[in-house]
């Protein structure tokens, strides 16, 4: 094991709860976005890059990375303004131009909005990243009502279907769609019932899009993480599973936002040019069936 590994928090984490979708700042530890670590190479010059769930987590940690790599950025997100704020503080230090989009993703027209302001304000769209993501935990299917259901797939597979829509009419060819899954779309969770089953779909809808766009010169891959280390996780688990998250891996430990950066600039940039309909696995050593 590295150093570096080494110095990765391993549980037991602090299981304090979160209101969802939870805060960066009250989570213990806080999670590593590639503030100090991540160093671009202009992989992205010239580039602009739309991310939902940009605000934290994951989508933070792809915000620094795209922006140190030369992309400009804008930032879809719910409510989390503080989070995004500083996301946004992030990029610019970057050098580059940063948008926020707050606003429910689940509703068509705000997703054909934040398309429409993103190409409008910043001059195109190269790369856009499905992340954003609603998880809720249940213990029983009765618990799990019609309204949870649908909240759970507008955000999930609705919204990346709208948003890939409303993008792909206006990207030209060598621009790429990248989709944020989860081990959970192989080996789903029971607990996590309604975003295991809309990880299942996002990724079958990776596959059939970089079908359906290749012809336009679009490629469309997905990340897949294991347990990472995000607001979701205290905001939306139970304690037990806070405490030890991560600790059944070969790592033991979760992942940590800034570890997932790098898959992303892969599939974003030239690196990844002969990729498409492709998934890759950030799983701390979890098997993806």
């Amino acid at each position: 094991m590295s150093d570096e590994q080494i110095r990765r928090p391993a549980p037991p984490y602090s299981a304090a709860h979160q209101s969802p979708p939870g805060e960066t700042e009250r989570m213990n530890p806080v999670p590593d976005h590639g503030e100090q670590s991540y160093f671009g190479a202009g992989r992205l010059a010239g580039k602009v890059a739309l991310i939902t769930g940009g605000d934290s987590g994951i989508g933070r940690a792809v915000a620094i990375a795209f922006a140190r790599e030369g992309a400009d950025v804008a930032i879809a997100y719910l409510s989390e303004d503080d989070d995004a704020e500083e996301t946004r503080r992030l990029v610019e230090a970057a050098g580059r131009r940063a948008l926020l989009l707050p606003g429910d993703l689940g509703q068509e027209n705000h997703c054909q909005a934040v398309i429409e302001q993103t190409v409008t304000t910043l001059g195109q769209l190269d790369i856009l990243v499905n992340n954003a993501a609603r998880q809720r935990s249940f213990s029983d299917i009765v618990d799990i009502t019609a309204e949870e259901w649908d909240a759970t797939f507008r955000t999930n597979i609705f919204a990346p279907f709208v948003l890939s829509r409303e993008a792909a009419a206006r990207m030209k060819a060598g621009s790429v769609i990248i989709n944020t899954v989860s081990i959970q779309s192989r080996q789903p969770s029971a607990h996590l019932l309604p975003y295991a089953s809309t990880k299942g779909a996002l990724l079958n809808f990776t596959a059939g899009l970089a079908e359906m766009l290749a012809d336009k010169g679009i490629r469309v891959n997905a990340v897949a993480p294991g347990p990472i280390w995000t607001p979701l996780i205290p905001s939306t688990m139970p304690e037990e599973k806070v405490k030890d998250f991560g600790k059944k891996t070969l790592m033991g430990r979760a992942g940590q936002p800034a570890e997932l950066a790098g898959a992303y600039v892969l599939l974003a940039s030239d690196l990844g040019s002969y990729m498409t309909g492709a998934v890759i696995p950030v799983t701390g050593g979890e098997i993806m069936i």
